[in-house]
Order: C-alpha cells, then sequence, then structure tokens
C-alpha cells in the first residue's frame, strides 16, 4: 500500500480562559465549535475544536485552555504562525471585520504572490488570513456570524520557526514528501502533493532568535493528514525506522494519532482522517453539548463540576440565537 501525508490534519495550541477562546474564534472569525470534549490526558481540561460546517480535517484549530496560567513565549522550535485561507475579494471585508472587533492587525501585505494580514487572538497566538487567485474552496459554517461568502475555508498552512533548517526540511522532503516550492530571504515554502491551500508548510530560520516556551498563546502541536490507520502504521514503522521516537497508535476518539518531535523540536503529530467528529452526535448538533469518550463517561458529574461552564456567542443577520454549550 502506498502511504501519503495529504496536508494538514489539526493544530493544536494552548488558551487562557476557555470563554474568551470561544468569543472569538467562533465569534469573530465566525468558525465553528465542532466538538467540545475534554483534554483526554488532562480530563479536567476542555478540549476545544474549531472548524468549518463539518469539521473536516484541515481546517481543525483546536485548543487546551488553561486559566490562570502562565503565558508562552514564541521563539525557535516552535509552530510560531496559523494561517487561515479566505475566498478572493474578502480582504476588506476582514479588515472591516477586525476594526469593529478591536482587533490590530498588520497588513495587508504581499508575500509569495498572497495577500495577508496578520494579528493575534486573545491569547497572544499569531494568526493569518490569506487569499489569492487560487484558494480552495470549502465549507464554513452555515448560518454563522460571518457570511459564507467571506468566511475562513479551512487551513492555508502554518510558519515554524527554527535556529537553523536543513534537518526539518530534510524531514518534511525526504521522508514525509514534501517539495520545496518558493524561497524568499530566511523563508522556505514546502508544499506536499498538488499544493494549495492546506498543505503549506513555511520554514523561517532565525539563529537569533531565543528559544520557544509553549504555554498560554503558543502551538502545542501539528498534526498531519493520512488516509487511514493502515497507512498510519506504515508511517510509525518509517519514522522509527529513520531513529525517531514515536508513541504507540493512541485512540483521540475522532482520530487515531502518532506523536514524535522533528529535529526542531517542533511535536507533530500524524493523524487519521476517520472517524470524524459526527461518530458521537449529529452534525447538527456539534459542538453544542459536551462530548466525553466512553472511557471518561462514568465521571461525569465529576468532570463537569470542575470545568467552567462556556457559550456559543450570539449571532446577528445571518446567524443563529445564543445557545449553550456546556
Amino acid at each position: 500500500m502506498s502511504k501519503s501525508i495529504i496536508g494538514l490534519h489539526h493544530v493544536t495550541a494552548i488558551a487562557g480562559d476557555p470563554q474568551r477562546n470561544v468569543d472569538f474564534y467562533a465569534g469573530v472569525l465566525g468558525l465553528r465549535l465542532v466538538k467540545l470534549t475534554v483534554n483526554f490526558d488532562d480530563p479536567g481540561t476542555y478540549h476545544l475544536y474549531f472548524g468549518d460546517e463539518t469539521g473536516r480535517p484541515g481546517t481543525i484549530l483546536t485548543f487546551f485552555p488553561w486559566p490562570g496560567a502562565q503565558k508562552g513565549l514564541q521563539g525557535t522550535g516552535q509552530v510560531t504562525t496559523v494561517s487561515f485561507a479566505i475566498p478572493e475579494g474578502a480582504m476588506d471585508y476582514w479588515i472591516d471585520r477586525l476594526r469593529n472587533a478591536a482587533v490590530d492587525y498588520d497588513g495587508p501585505f504581499d508575500r509569495f504572490e498572497e495577500e495577508v494580514i496578520s494579528f493575534n487572538d486573545p491569547d497572544g497566538l499569531q494568526l493569518e488570513l490569506v487569499t489569492h487567485p487560487g484558494i480552495k474552496t470549502g465549507n464554513p459554517q452555515h448560518g454563522g456570524p460571518v457570511p459564507t461568502e467571506k468566511a475562513i475555508q479551512g487551513f492555508y498552512g502554518i510558519t515554524i520557526s527554527e535556529e537553523g533548517y536543513e534537518r526539518t526540511a530534510g524531514l518534511l522532503t525526504a521522508t514525509l514528501g514534501f517539495k520545496q516550492t518558493k524561497e524568499i530571504g530566511s523563508r522556505f515554502r514546502y508544499e506536499i502533493g498538488e499544493g494549495g491551500s492546506g498543505t503549506i508548510v513555511d520554514v523561517q530560520c532565525l539563529p537569533s532568535w531565543h528559544r520557544g516556551v509553549v504555554a498560554v498563546g503558543t502551538v502545542h502541536h501539528v498534526a498531519w493528514r493520512t488516509h487511514t490507520d493502515e497507512e498510519q502504521r506504515e508511517w510509525r514503522e518509517e519514522i522509527v525506522e529513520k531513529g525517531y521516537n514515536v508513541t504507540p497508535i493512541i485512540d483521540r476518539r475522532y482520530f487515531h494519532s502518532i506523536y514524535f518531535r522533528e529535529p526542531g523540536g517542533v511535536l507533530f503529530e500524524i493523524a487519521t482522517d476517520p472517524p470524524g467528529f459526527a461518530i458521537d452526535e449529529p452534525v447538527e448538533q456539534l459542538g453544542t453539548h459536551l462530548m466525553l469518550p466512553p472511557w471518561l463517561e462514568p465521571n461525569r458529574n465529576k468532570i463537569e463540576m470542575v470545568l467552567p461552564p462556556v457559550r456559543l456567542p450570539a449571532h446577528s443577520g445571518d446567524g443563529k440565537d445564543e445557545q449553550r454549550a456546556a
């Protein structure tokens, strides 16, 4: 069987206050809260998944909210920017939307024939909105606060910052199947498959920058997509043969995962596309109830006592009435 990496599956970051996180991503950015669950390794902490209408791989930004935890430090050995794709012609809409939400931004500026604006979420995580004529259309949330013709279409790519880039580039190209497609200064672009939005990794070589510290406002790990469990097993075997320490296959309920650190220190995951987020609740109800895996369900009462309630933001116009999420 021929295994492959398809592109980005999800990115997981650390947030502070969970309600503020939901207000920003579901409210300001108009992403759908597709799964409200807990960190399976730390059930006293939420795990919030934001994505498109159905939570397709390649659209999912997830968060572990750690209220009261220290701020992280962005630096080398990290994913330092998460970039979302927006439709061609939507940039003016998003500039107005960010201004109205009192979100400071830089740009728009050009990079690799793209139009880009850059801004931070409430915890300091650096985000981008990117558009150009070749943006792939997706399936954004229907009836949300952002019109579907202007809405975020999923990931565009990520930026990894490294002290030196060659060994990271070697893993991307020689093992995972990426190809270098562009270069400007100390920024090197890699794409996989047919390329384009959802397949892009920019590696920045920043030898004089400090080392990053993962905490609030930083990325915890990035996950790459593979089609099936069988392909994932093949990936694990190959990565072990390359000399990396790789976890066993872990059941994350909505996908299966393996984890390892790339040479620069970023935590990589390879995650399966199936079974998806509709395995335990209907698509129309995604994100509206606290969902627990079967092995944690007996502890639901204790878990709910620890977790602070969160509420989906009210939407106006073509949006929905305010609804309770937990």
